[in-house]
Order: structure tokens, then C-alpha cells, then sequence
């Protein structure tokens, strides 16, 4: 693998942004600031950002690429590399997606969920992001227990989220306009799903034994837990008791000040923070932010929200860069038990963007390496190939 030298950008380092540069060798960060360095590739970083790639928790936009309209079926090979192009040009070097397995047929099948990760295992080599595996467990779908339990033991899982949609899946029965997209995503005929769904209610009294069930093969497979759309401090406690940490998207003030007192990882959606507010009415991410109740953010359903949102909470003065950058590429490598990314020191992992902060609010990426390698680059004039040296030496933080 070549060598690469960035040259003199404004490097994130830990809680400080000096001007400095970074050497790569072997997919790793060899130095940072270290003298006379050299690089088969040196990328001149001037007036630009240096900083760890991002990492994103929860993404399923790439839905869009495998069902692009209702009915409308693609690859999922073909799915999963559009998704990862689209992934690294806006800076995520190591994405979770999260791959819904409901009760449902169709899009959120167990036949898709099976395709999806055995795709994911067959690709990942040659794709540019980090790419993992990140089941969303819908509670009803009690006959993928076993499955799951058998993925889990043999490390086929990189995350295992807990949903519980049912309630709202009931009450969009008497919406005509989202009933409509329900059955249509499930190819079902509307009797049809109305069957389905008195089925798998019928057998509520399950769900909360098989939840712990999961939840222990989790934990002795050494897998991170979420619980998703958690509404009350007490349902977040509960799934704190069973060694579940990661809240995902707690839909009032006090749940997330629950987990937060609790020592969990609270995740909030990108796109919220862009837009101003959630698309479902619920909590303002902003706020969680600004009152310490939120440690992480992911794209959710759009890929460019995590690069936007950290520029646009520095632009409203929420947050610092370094603790803005923090929540989409620190915190969530830690709340996954990723040691080696999100910060750029010496051994770790070399997932490292340039970006020109210049455009307010709308940051450009100019290049990604991702595993010590150039996967994207918008401005090849700051290309050389020829060895360089560092223009300034700063003491490695």
C-alpha cells in the first residue's frame, strides 16, 4: 500500500485544530507532524480541514438504491455500491447500515435481510467505506429469533437495534395515505395485510421473552445494542437493565435526560439538525445538543446530513468544530467499540477528509482516504506524486 503525505492542513487533534501534517503508511496514520516526512502521494491540504472520516451508526438510505419507487426492485449489488459511492463523497468512511427485518414481506423481509448481508460479506472488500451490518429487529418478528441468535454467535452482526413499530403500524391502518405505502411496500393485497397484522399482534405476550433472549446472545457476543424510539425514562431503563446502552432517537426530553443520567450513548438523526427539526414532529435535535442529551448523530435516511449538520451547529453557535466533529465521527466509533478511528493519532486507522470550510453552511468535501487509501478526490491540482516534505513540524498531541 503507498504512502501518503497530507500537507499543512488545519488538523483536528483531539480538542485542537493545529496546522500540521499527516503521514499515512499501511492504512494507518504513521505521524502526525513528525519532521522530514515523505509520501509516494502527498495531497497539498492548505486552507483546508483535515479530519477523521466520519461514522455513521445508522444509515438506510440506501433503500432508496434497492426500491427506488414502490414495487420497483434493483440488484442489491448493484444497491449496496451505489450506496457506498454516495456514502464516501460525503465523508462516512465507516457505515452501519441498518437493515430493517420485520414481520413484514417485501422490502423489510427475511428474504431481503438474508440477501442484504450476504451481499454486504461478499462485497465489503471491494468497497470504499468501512461497511457494516446493522440489524433492526422489529420485537414482533418473533420467528427470526433463532436466526438472529445463530448470526450473532457467528459474528455476522455489527450492531443489533431493537424496534417496536407495531403500535404505530396499527394506527396508520385508519391513514389512508400511509396505509397505502405500508401495503405497497409489502406487495400484499390490503385484506391481506390487515391478516397479517392481527396475526402478529395476537402474539404480543411474546415479544418482551424473546427481547431478553436477544439481548443475552447480544451481550455474550460481545454485539452493541440499541433500542430505538424509546417514549418514556421507564422503557429506557428497561432496556438499560438488559445491557442495552445505545438510545436511538428518544422521542421527549425526559427519556433522553433518563439516558444520559444512565451513562448511555443517545443518537439523534442528522437530517434533524439540518432541517431544523424532526420530520415526524418529535424532539428538535438542536436542543438535545445544546443541553448535553445527545452524544451522537447519523444520517438516518440521507447521507450528506452528518457533514452539513456539524457545520451547521458551529454556524449557530451550538457547538465548537471539535465537539461538533465529535458526534459524528468519536462518539459513535466508541459507542460501537471501534478503538482504532475517529481521531487522527499515530496506529490508528487512516480514514481522514479534507474539506474546505470556506462555503457557509455548505462545506466541500475535496478528498476522503479511507484505510489509507484516496477514494475520492474533487480538486486533483493538489495532487503530487512526487515525495514531499512537511512545510511545518508541530508536536503530536
Amino acid at each position: 500500500m503507498s504512502e501518503v503525505l497530507i500537507e499543512g492542513g488545519r488538523t483536528l487533534l483531539g480538542a485542537e485544530i493545529r496546522e500540521t501534517s499527516l503521514g499515512i503508511a499501511d492504512g494507518k496514520i504513521s505521524s502526525v507532524g513528525a519532521g522530514q516526512q515523505h509520501g509516494s502521494l502527498a495531497i497539498d491540504a492548505g486552507d483546508l480541514l483535515v479530519l477523521p472520516g466520519i461514522v455513521d451508526l445508522h444509515g438506510d438510505a440506501f433503500e432508496r438504491q434497492m426500491m427506488p419507487r414502490a414495487g420497483v426492485d434493483f440488484p442489491i449489488d448493484v444497491a449496496l455500491v451505489d450506496s457506498d459511492r454516495q456514502a464516501i463523497a460525503n465523508g462516512i468512511t465507516t457505515v452501519f447500515h441498518a437493515t430493517t427485518w420485520s414481520w413484514e414481506p417485501g422490502l423489510r423481509s427475511a428474504d431481503n435481510a438474508r440477501q442484504l448481508l450476504e451481499a454486504i460479506e461478499s462485497l465489503r472488500p471491494q468497497l470504499a467505506a468501512d461497511t457494516r451490518f446493522h440489524l433492526r429487529h422489529e420485537t414482533y418478528n418473533l420467528d427470526a429469533e433463532d436466526d438472529i441468535c445463530r448470526w450473532l454467535a457467528e459474528g455476522r452482526i455489527d450492531l443489533l437495534g431493537f424496534n417496536d413499530h407495531m403500535d404505530g403500524t396499527v394506527a396508520d391502518l385508519a391513514k389512508p395515505q400511509k396505509r397505502n405505502r405500508m401495503v405497497e411496500r409489502t406487495g400484499l393485497s390490503s385484506e391481506a395485510f390487515d391478516a397479517l397484522v392481527k396475526r402478529v399482534v395476537g402474539r404480543a405476550h411474546d415479544v418482551p421473552a424473546s427481547v431478553a433472549r436477544l439481548a443475552k446472545a447480544a451481550n455474550d457476543a460481545g454485539v452493541r445494542t440499541l433500542s430505538h424510539d424509546d417514549n418514556s425514562p421507564a422503557m429506557r431503563q428497561a432496556f438499560r437493565s438488559q445491557g442495552i446502552a445505545i438510545a436511538e432517537f428518544p422521542v421527549n426530553e425526559e427519556t433522553a435526560r433518563e439516558a444520559a443520567d444512565g451513562g448511555d450513548f443517545i443518537v439523534f438523526g442528522a437530517p434533524n439538525v439540518v432541517r431544523g427539526g424532526s420530520h415526524t414532529g418529535w424532539t428538535r435535535a438542536s436542543d438535545m445538543i445544546a443541553k448535553g442529551l445527545c452524544s451522537v448523530l447519523a444520517s438516518d435516511y440521507y447521507y450528506p446530513a452528518p457533514l452539513l449538520a456539524a457545520f451547521r451547529l458551529v454556524h449557530d453557535g451550538v457547538l465548537t468544530l471539535p465537539k461538533a466533529w465529535d458526534l459524528i465521527s468519536s462518539a459513535p466509533a466508541r459507542a460501537a467499540g471501534l478503538a482504532d478511528r475517529g481521531v487522527l493519532a499515530p496506529g490508528g486507522r487512516a480514514d481522514v477528509l479534507l474539506v474546505d470550510d470556506q462555503p457557509k453552511l455548505r462545506p466541500r468535501l475535496v478528498a476522503v482516504i479511507s484505510a489509507g487509501r484516496l477514494v475520492h478526490i474533487a480538486d486533483a491540482d493538489r495532487l503530487s506524486r512526487r515525495p514531499a516534505v512537511s512545510r511545518k513540524t508541530v508536536a503530536a498531541v
